[in-house]
């Protein structure tokens, strides 16, 4: 076995390979304009990224009025919010990647049916301030949206958390329907041959249901500001890692944003929680 700290000497110092990955990530610059900015071989600049991105992407989501708790895994998230009362957002976005190549098994599986484009979606959770708790369960674009939830795990988590609610859009309305108590989706569309008042009823519940979702939004266009996040150029199975790293960071300057309500004076975790 190599003894540890054995291979070759790092060209750039920790801080200068963060700045290096911070760019790769905010900008989506190639590495070779990369190893010319800061003077370095183009291998250099792979390197510095694929040892901190990793580490950018482990820290987790920062908890509002909570500094030095970080949110990790969903488990964590429900438990966070629980005892605060938090009613969670939730809702997906999707990411335009490279088409796979030709002949190649499961490529018409990244073919979104919304954007008519190659993507991969993931799910957002925020509360009600549109501050992100959470970003991951990547999956194809033509998965449906309440399929990627429940494969990810979130219908069991509600099943373990009885008390939290969730507002979510009209995709997963079949959540809504399993969950009535904790759940709240749009009202299904009405038909063609609908009576004046009840389309007056529909379009007031889907107004009011809109105004209380609508905060998750904010949560999803802030990472989207990344240049990563609005088309991802490099390899897919890089991806998910990528949206994790860029999401930690985000929520840091999230959480800093005033609170409206006073935080409970417990919080329990279900996992470890040191940084």
């Amino acid at each position: 076995m190599r003894a540890a700290g054995a291979g070759p000497d790092h060209r750039l110092v920790f801080t200068d390979r963060v700045l290096v990955t911070l760019v790769a990530l905010r900008w989506q610059l190639s590495h070779r304009v990369l190893a010319v900015l800061f003077g370095v071989s183009g291998s250099t600049v792979d390197r510095s990224v694929a040892e901190v991105r990793p580490l950018l992407a482990a820290r987790g989501f920062a908890v509002p009025d909570r500094p030095g708790i970080r949110l990790r895994t969903l488990a964590d998230v429900f438990s966070y919010a629980e005892p605060e009362g938090i009613t969670l957002r939730i809702d997906g976005t999707e990411v335009q990647v490279r088409r796979p190549k030709a002949h190649r098994p499961g490529r018409r599986a990244f073919v979104s049916g919304k954007k008519r484009q190659n993507t991969e979606k993931a799910v957002v959770i925020s509360d009600g301030q549109g501050r992100g708790l959470w970003l991951g369960a990547i999956r194809p674009g033509r998965m449906h949206d309440v399929t990627q939830v429940r494969s990810e795990g979130i219908e069991e988590q509600l099943r373990l958390h009885p008390n939290v609610r969730a507002e979510v859009d009209s995709g997963c309305q079949g959540l809504a329907r399993d969950f009535p108590g904790q759940v709240s989706a749009p009202p299904k569309k009405l038909g063609q041959d609908t009576g004046p008042g009840e389309r007056n009823f529909y379009d007031n519940t889907r107004h009011r249901h809109s105004q209380q979702r609508i905060m998750v939004e904010h949560a999803i266009a802030e990472p989207k500001q990344w240049r990563s996040l609005q088309r991802w150029t490099g390899r897919r199975g890089d991806l998910p890692e990528a949206m994790a790293a860029i999401g930690a960071l985000v929520s840091d300057r999230a959480a800093r944003r005033m609170t409206l309500r006073k935080p409970s004076a417990e919080l329990v975790l279900a996992g470890p929680t040191a940084c």
